[in-house]
């Protein structure tokens, strides 16, 4: 079986495969008003994975088979991104959660625990917060929460550039149409940068999964959906101010980069949950890529059980 390889001259999403050497299956739901490309494979207790930006659903192509011998695997794109639709509007936090209860819900899962990363990691938390009675456990990986002191980070200051969290790129994103303006036709040069830049090991960035991320960025509106992520913050800090009244009563694993955010993704997780359990890697800010083993070493005995 071909690993994604196609005809020359045809671009097509890679797949990604389970503990058998199985493609996932791919499929496209409507859904909360839009429509979601997602991938399942595996059997057992549901698990969905969220991704960050500007990342797809094969972001956890190496932790999949990991999971799959245990749990039913759940990898959407989220809205805006990968393979699937690029509305208007929708994209904060909380409507992107309520995207994934309402896919989780379609497939028939009642119960399920959520990974998530980076932006991922921010809408896992509002899935759990939202829809407490389907959510049984959170990963949260590599995130700081808008609206406790994230936005702190686009600020220009000697610490944030000493520490490598100078994260410039948030703020200039709010500015309208300029950075359309000035990506457009750069988008390789620019995903290229944001990954290798925040992991330890650049190298993890593989050309395939560059490929991917470049393809779906690329598309009408790729551009637009990311930085429309972004252009939420606001409405995102009060959404997690609001959520943050009532602690999760699930367990929270928070894992963290020793060479990105580290053990603040514990720090604040502990504002947001009373169970929290938190390990920092020897990793940057893309666990699943960088150190797939690890991340599920972890994750297993934390998921074993749930459902």
């Amino acid at each position: 079986m071909g690993k994604g390889r196609s005809r020359p001259g045809k671009v097509v999403s890679p797949m990604i495969f389970d503990h058998d050497g199985d493609s996932l299956r791919t499929n496209r739901a409507t859904v909360n008003g839009t429509s979601l490309h997602y991938r399942t494979g595996g059997s057992g207790p549901a698990v969905v994975l969220l991704h960050g930006v500007p990342k797809t659903g094969y972001h956890w192509r190496h932790l999949v088979p990991k999971l799959t011998p245990r749990h039913t695997v759940v990898v959407p794109d989220l809205r805006g991104l990968g393979d699937s639709a690029r509305p208007a509007g929708g994209y904060d936090s909380a409507t992107m959660a309520d995207d994934i209860a309402a896919l989780m819900a379609h497939l028939g899962h009642a119960s399920y625990s959520v990974m998530g990363e980076d932006w991922g990691a921010v809408i896992g938390y509002q899935l759990a917060a939202r829809h407490r009675d389907q959510v049984n456990a959170l990963v949260f990986a590599e995130a700081l929460f808008p609206g406790f002191g994230f936005e702190d980070h686009t600020a220009l200051t000697e610490e944030n550039v000493l520490a490598g969290m100078h994260l410039w790129h948030l703020g200039f994103s709010f500015h309208p149409d300029v950075p359309e303006m000035l990506i457009a036709g750069h988008e390789r040069e620019l995903i290229t940068y944001m990954i290798k830049n925040e992991r330890s090991r650049p190298d993890t960035a593989t050309p395939d999964a560059v490929e991917e991320y470049v393809r779906c960025y690329s598309l009408p509106g790729g551009i637009r959906a990311m930085l429309s992520i972004y252009r939420a913050m606001l409405v995102d800090a009060e959404q997690n101010r609001e959520a943050a009244r009532k602690k999760l009563d699930i367990p929270v694993l928070a894992l963290g980069g020793s060479a990105f955010i580290g053990d603040r993704n514990e720090t604040q997780m502990r504002l947001m949950a009373h169970d929290v359990t938190g390990h920092v890697l020897d990793a940057g800010h893309d666990l699943a890529e960088e150190v797939p083993d690890e991340v599920a070493a972890l994750v297993l005995p934390f998921l074993a059980g749930r459902g």
